[in-house]
């Protein structure tokens, strides 16, 4: 067993026995326990475990990349998720958990005294949640690859194997202390690392002072990574090459939709009161800023690192067949670390002009490197360096740590909005609190099933997936949380149009210029149509005439046999010079978000006000102090 091999299973193996052990310790034993932990996490450890469900595999495996290859361009997602964490922590958290609830649908249905809203709350958690998790499978599925050797769909099967038992077994509780735990082992890899190369590089032990430091021949190394570039033929590292708008709406889109996203707002729900939810966003903040003020430092010492020891290296057959070591080529020969990667068929290389060594070049009819995955990146960053063995393995303990703990928050988003907002709530009102548990575990088990498959065809690489989840959090619910909170006159007509539209708007966006919509994709929309209509109708017959969506239900499901045979047309997907005002899908988030609202307050005007008990329950959940309010709100 190599070193490195036996490093990284320790790390591996000692931490995922803590999480286990963890979770048979905090195992949930009521429905409190399992939807928010009891609402007694202390404020440090509840910022802890909002750190880590934060810092996904987007922010761990895959912003250090985006960076690296975007440069300038690469900063909208350090503005846009550090800058939405605080308008959440400001603006929301310290309400929302004043109003006492479980879950974002139940503030939905709540707060606008509405089924049908809390109905369309739950599809929009359901649709954000799953294409949120499909990128943490993939980071999994990347780890796991490269740590055992294996295909990334087994990968991503073992990874979401693990995440179920301990989300499962501990619901919100376990959760909560797995990811403190999680926490403390994903910025120990992060920033281990980052410390070494800083010092190797530019002789700092700082890595935000090394990114703005020289290199040993007095050059600044951003500098010189961009001469470097430019040389190649790339595009230059310092200078932006999107239009203003986009990075504006991608900037405002991710912002907004973290204070959108359902699995970052409940963690506010499991703290005793108002006040300590304000001191778990401050505490949050400090342990988060810890990995982004990092994180542009490892993009610049990955991209740098990688030109210079693979650009122009010799490459050798006989250590790609594993017949010998990259040791034994002497100076000048391609590290073996690329050939670990290649293996894994995340890495590539063709000798075009039959040299034997390897051209990095812009030009693809030049560019030898056929095959070159960002999300790779900080993993390999240790190999690149030539970092210690156990170094290595502290990284892929690191990268589980992230993509696991933001996957366990996410199931807990879907089981909670299935077992407790739409069969406790809506489908059987009668359920008894064992019998919830038990729907929450079972929806769980089932959640990962469409993870994993999620996970082994995701849209995109995980950053560009984790933006899309992005973009429908802010057009779905940062418009109804916002004037839900804000503007007592925001009535349930207004919500449900406002949710109803900016979910549809941004999502057929992204659709179109993204896979567009062939016969199979208007066949998945269908069925998604019949599936809603359905819960509207079962949810809301006792109450109103649901047969239009019952007939609905039956038209969608003719849709869908139609598109299943490929009798439906279909549509390419959108090219860029098509893009409505120059906006990309990843930054439509923010258009939507604007037609939301506007959706959202013209209907609410033009229908009749919420009553007087509702209007005063939005004025005392304003007021910083006390204890959680119990909403009396009537439902419709």
């Amino acid at each position: 067993m190599s070193t490195t091999l036996f490093w990284t299973a320790f790390f591996v193996i000692t931490t995922f026995g803590l999480y286990i052990g963890i979770a048979v310790w905090a195992r949930a034993s009521t429905t409190n326990d399992f939807y928010v932990a009891g609402h007694d996490v202390h404020p440090v450890f509840n910022g802890m475990a909002t750190a880590a469900d934060w810092m996904s595999a987007a922010s761990f495996l895959s912003m250090a990349g985006l960076i690296a290859f975007m440069g300038y361009d690469g900063s909208v997602f350090l503005m846009g998720w550090t800058g939405g964490y605080v308008l959440l922590a400001l603006l929301l958290a310290p309400y929302l958990r004043k109003f006492g609830k479980f879950t974002v649908p139940d503030f939905v249905g709540d707060r606008y005294y509405s089924q049908a809203a809390r109905i369309v709350a739950v599809i929009c958690a359901l649709f954000i949640s799953f294409t949120y998790i499909a990128g943490q499978m993939r980071g999994t599925g990347i780890a796991f690859s490269n740590f055992l050797g294996v295909d990334i769909e087994l990968g991503v099967i073992i990874g979401a194997i693990i995440v179920l038992f301990y989300a499962v077994l501990g619901g919100m509780k376990g959760v909560t202390y797995t990811q403190v735990a999680q926490y403390c082992v994903l910025i120990f890899a992060f920033t281990v690392p980052a410390i070494f190369l800083s010092l190797q590089i530019t002789g700092t032990p700082i890595p935000q002072l090394g990114f703005i430091g020289n290199t040993a021949d007095g050059t600044p190394l951003l500098v010189n990574l961009d001469r470097t570039l430019t040389d190649l033929g790339f595009t230059s590292y310092l200078q932006g090459q999107k239009a203003m708008i986009d990075v504006f709406c991608i900037t405002l889109a991710l912002m907004v939709g973290t204070a959108g996203l359902p699995h970052v707002i409940i963690r506010f729900f499991t703290v005793p009161k108002a006040s300590d939810a304000r001191k778990s966003a401050g505490w949050a903040l400090i342990f988060i800023a810890i990995l982004y003020t990092t994180a542009p430092a490892v993009a610049v010492f990955a991209r740098s690192n990688f030109i210079e020891t693979v650009n122009e290296s010799e490459y050798s057959v006989d250590v790609r067949r594993g017949e010998a070591r990259a040791a034994e080529q002497g100076e000048g020969g391609t590290p073996q670390w690329f050939y670990n990667w290649e293996r894994t068929g995340l890495l590539g290389f063709t000798d075009k002009n039959g040299d034997g060594r390897i051209q990095y070049r812009a030009d693809e009819a030049a560019n030898e490197v056929t095959t070159l995955d960002r999300d790779i990146f900080v993993l390999a960053n240790p190999e690149i360096g030539n970092l210690p063995g156990w170094v290595i393995g502290l990284v892929v303990a690191g990268g589980l740590a992230a993509a696991l703990s933001t996957a366990a928050g996410l199931l807990m988003v879907i089981s909670s909005a299935v077992s407790h907002d739409l069969c406790r709530k809506v489908l059987f009102k009668n359920m008894s609190d064992t019998q919830e548990l038990l729907v929450a575990r079972f929806a769980a088990v089932g959640a990962v099933l469409v993870a994993i498959y999620a996970g082994i065809h995701p849209p995109g690489f995980v950053a560009a997936v984790v933006a899309f989840a992005f973009g429908l959090g802010a057009a779905s619910f940062f418009p109804v949380i916002f004037l839900g909170i804000f503007w007592k006159r925001m009535n349930k007509e207004g919500a449900i149009a406002g949710m109803s539209v900016g979910l549809t708007v941004t999502a057929a966006y992204i659709v179109h210029f993204k896979i567009g919509f062939s016969s199979g994709v208007l066949a998945a929309c269908a069925l998604l149509i019949a599936a809603v209509m359905t819960i509207l109708h079962f949810g809301l017959r006792s109450e109103s005439d649901t047969r239009p969506m019952l007939a609905v239900a039956g038209a969608g499901v003719l849709a869908f046999l139609l598109g299943v045979f490929g009798l439906l047309p279909s549509f390419a997907a959108g090219t860029a010079d098509q893009w409505f005002l120059g906006v990309s899908p990843e930054g439509f988030g923010a258009i939507g978000m604007a037609v939301a609202f506007t959706v959202a307050v013209v209907t609410a005007l033009a229908t009749k006000a919420p009553p007087q008990e509702v209007q005063d329950m939005v004025e005392e959940i304003r007021i910083p102090s006390g204890h959680a309010h119990v909403s009396h709100a009537p439902a419709e």
